[in-house]
Order: structure tokens, then C-alpha cells, then sequence
């Protein structure tokens, strides 16, 4: 990472944990960081300026109001200038501040302007950090987007032992290298094909077979994929949900057309997941008119429909890793196992619909992930939250 994009504003509020602030300056340096430093007027109490500027090696801002810095460097352009504003140790006066956005000094001032992420080392008293008002604070404040680093815990400088403790330098730059330097997403340049939803397999012009798949599954599965830096596809049937920004939805309704598409775009896919309910069977023959009623009983011939995962796993050529799912109401881990093999399949997720509360038309589930010789258990969760632990565990076989 170029220096140019490891700019760390550093701002110091009153605490005894200030002391640290000149080695934390000092090892940031050394790991190529730019680094300028904001002191409140509280925080030269505790170290002074001039120390700062020397290990900084750049004059320290400390007021918000001086004409000679404004004219150098303007309160607002070394708000920009940030890639990374952290304050440590963040007292619990300067949080407060924080959290209810008052901007009344240099650094309030600065935090309120600065479109750079912002970070904060917390330091305090124990019963302080632990003071509802505090807690509500921190709260308030990571739901902003402000991360919160420690604090740790032990001895504090009043004798008290407890959660408080400023990070040690060394945590904060590991913390801080961390945040500035992007990873690489785990599917980066991956295509990821998924289908998802029902299908409904028409019996006349106004009725169909279908099922009580609702998509929510398939649909957090494509939203996980594109988190983790994949291009999506996917093959949805009728569903009542809106797709995920981001990825290229492909509507469907009957098997033959899901088989259709899956086949299409598989072959230019690293992974196939098959989380669709896809209907097993389909009607012979569909009416051309409405189906009037005759007599008590009716018979319906059915013909089966193209295994979509089977034939997608059975391609030779520009086969893609292949993840089927299993609804199932009885022996789970023996069908998922025999489709799994089967299928030919390289990944099968397999859960019990009979079970309250999960599977089909819920937000809730729960997985047994299984390959040819491991498996892993997936307790109940959210589909969002289920979704992104399969996809990683997909990645995961791919690099």
C-alpha cells in the first residue's frame, strides 16, 4: 500500500493514556504511515505538544480557531486529508461528544467533517466505561460506522482493575494497517450462478403445481456472493421478493425453463448452487382451456422434469463447483448423502423442513453442510447469516 493512502490522523484526548501516543506515533511511522496529530486542550495536560511534533515530525493542530494553521493547513483540508481518523484514548468526555455530535474544539470539529473512517481507542475508569450513559455512547456510535477498538483490560492508573485499559500501541497499529489496507474479497473475480424460489409447473391457463418455497434462501445466498465480490446470476422462479442490488436476475417459471437457463449460464460459472425448489414432476399434457369441473375425481398424468444439479454437475466441459441443497422431513443426513453421491454433486446443504419455524417460507433456518468425506453442522440462524457462512465455506474449497 502506497503511503499516500496510509494518512492516519491522530487525535488525543485528555487521559493518562496519552503517554503512549509518542511510541504509537513512533511505530505507525515505521510501518510507512503519514501522521498528524489534534490534541485537545485537556490532553496537553497529560503530554505535551512539542513531544508530538517531534516524533510526528509535523507541527501538532490544537486549535480550532488559530489563524497561522488555518492559513497552512485549514481544519477542513486536514479533515480530508485523512484516510483513517483515530482517537486514542478516546476519554469518556471526547465519546460523548462523539455521540451526541457536539463539535465545540479542533478534533469534535474535525470528526464532524472528515469523510474518513473513523476509529476510537477507548481509556477510562472502569465504573466509567462500564456507566450506562457510556455504553449507550459506544453503541450509538458503532451504529454510526465508528469502530471501537478495546479497550482492554487490568490495573488502571487509579488502582481500580477492570475493562478500560487503552490498547497497547502495537494493537492499534495492527488495528489500524488493518483497516487501510483492502482485502481482497474472497470470490473476487468469481461468477457464482444460483437459482432460487419455486417453480410452478402449469396445468391449465389459470393453475399450476407448485410449492411453499418462498426464495428468501436463495435470494441471501446471492446477497452473500455479491458481499464477498462475486458477479451473480440468478435464476429465480416466482417470488414475491426484490433481488439483491448488484446482480443479473434471470425470471423463470417452469423447470423446463430454470433447466434452461441453468444450463446457459453454468458453463461460464465457478460455482453453481442449486437452492431453487425446482417441481419433480410436471403435467403431460396442459389444457389449452381452463379445466372445468367433471364429477368428483380427476386424474392428472405427470411426467418427470430434468434434474437441473445433476446435469449441471454431469457437464465435461467448463463444469463449475456444484452445491445442491436438500429439503428434507426424515432421515436428513441419509437422503443428502445419497443425493450428494448421486448427483455427482461437490457440496450438498441439507436441512429438516419438518422442523417449526424453519425452511420454507421462514427467516430462520438451519444446515448440515456435507462433502464427500466432512461436514459441518449449522445451527439456527438467520438466512443471511446462514447464506454468508455457506458461501464462505464454498470459497473456501475454491482456494
Amino acid at each position: 500500500m502506497s503511503q499516500t493512502h496510509k494518512r492516519i490522523l491522530l487525535g488525543i484526548s485528555g487521559g493518562i493514556a496519552a503517554y503512549k501516543c509518542a511510541e504509537l506515533v513512533r511505530r505507525l511511522k515505521d510501518q510507512a504511515c503519514e501522521v498528524r496529530v489534534v490534541m485537545t486542550e485537556s490532553a496537553k495536560q497529560f503530554i505535551t505538544p512539542l513531544t508530538m511534533q517531534a516524533v510526528s515530525g509535523e507541527p501538532v493542530a490544537d486549535s480550532l480557531l488559530d489563524p497561522a494553521a488555518e492559513a497552512a493547513m485549514g481544519h477542513i483540508e486536514l479533515a480530508k486529508w485523512a484516510d483513517l481518523v483515530l482517537v486514542a484514548p478516546a476519554s469518556s468526555n471526547i465519546i460523548a461528544k462523539m455521540a451526541s455530535g457536539i463539535a465545540d474544539d479542533l478534533l469534535t470539529t474535525l470528526l464532524l467533517a472528515t469523510p474518513a473512517k473513523v476509529a476510537i481507542a477507548p481509556a477510562m475508569n472502569q465504573q466509567m466505561y462500564a456507566h450506562l450513559a457510556t455504553q449507550s455512547n459506544l453503541a450509538t456510535l458503532a451504529s454510526r460506522g465508528v469502530a471501537v477498538w478495546g479497550p482492554g483490560q487490568g490495573e488502571q492508573a487509579c488502582g481500580d482493575v477492570g475493562k478500560g485499559r487503552m490498547l497497547e500501541p502495537n494493537e492499534l497499529v495492527s488495528l489500524a494497517l488493518k483497516t487501510l489496507t483492502p482485502e481482497v474479497p474472497l470470490l473476487a473475480g468469481k461468477t457464482v450462478t444460483i437459482t432460487a424460489g419455486p417453480t410452478r409447473e402449469a396445468l391449465d391457463p389459470v393453475r399450476y403445481i407448485s410449492n411453499h418455497s418462498s426464495g428468501k434462501m436463495g435470494y441471501a445466498l446471492a446477497e452473500a456472493a455479491l458481499a464477498l465480490g462475486a458477479k451473480v446470476n440468478l435464476i429465480s422462479g416466482p417470488v414475491t421478493l426484490t433481488p439483491p442490488r448488484g446482480c443479473d436476475v434471470h425470471s423463470v417459471s417452469s423447470a423446463l425453463d430454470m433447466h434452461q437457463a441453468a444450463l446457459a449460464l453454468a458453463p461460464g460459472s465457478d460455482v453453481f448452487i442449486g437452492c431453487a425448489a425446482v417441481a419433480d414432476y410436471r403435467a403431460a399434457d396442459i389444457a389449452e382451456q381452463k379445466i372445468k369441473k367433471q364429477g368428483d375425481e380427476m386424474t392428472l398424468t405427470l411426467v418427470k422434469n430434468p434434474d437441473i444439479i445433476a446435469d449441471v454437475a454431469a457437464l465435461t466441459a467448463q463444469r463449475p463447483y456444484t452445491v445442491g441443497f436438500a429439503a428434507e422431513t426424515q432421515d436428513v443426513a441419509q437422503y443428502a448423502q445419497g443425493k450428494l453421491k448421486n448427483k455427482g454433486l461437490d457440496m450438498i446443504c441439507a436441512n429438516d423442513v419438518s422442523q417449526a419455524g424453519i425452511g420454507f417460507n421462514a427467516n430462520d433456518n438451519a444446515l448440515t453442510l456435507f462433502w464427500d468425506k466432512e461436514q459441518q453442522s449449522l445451527p439456527l440462524a438467520s438466512k443471511s447469516e446462514l447464506a454468508l457462512t455457506v458461501v464462505k465455506a464454498i470459497a473456501g474449497k475454491l482456494n
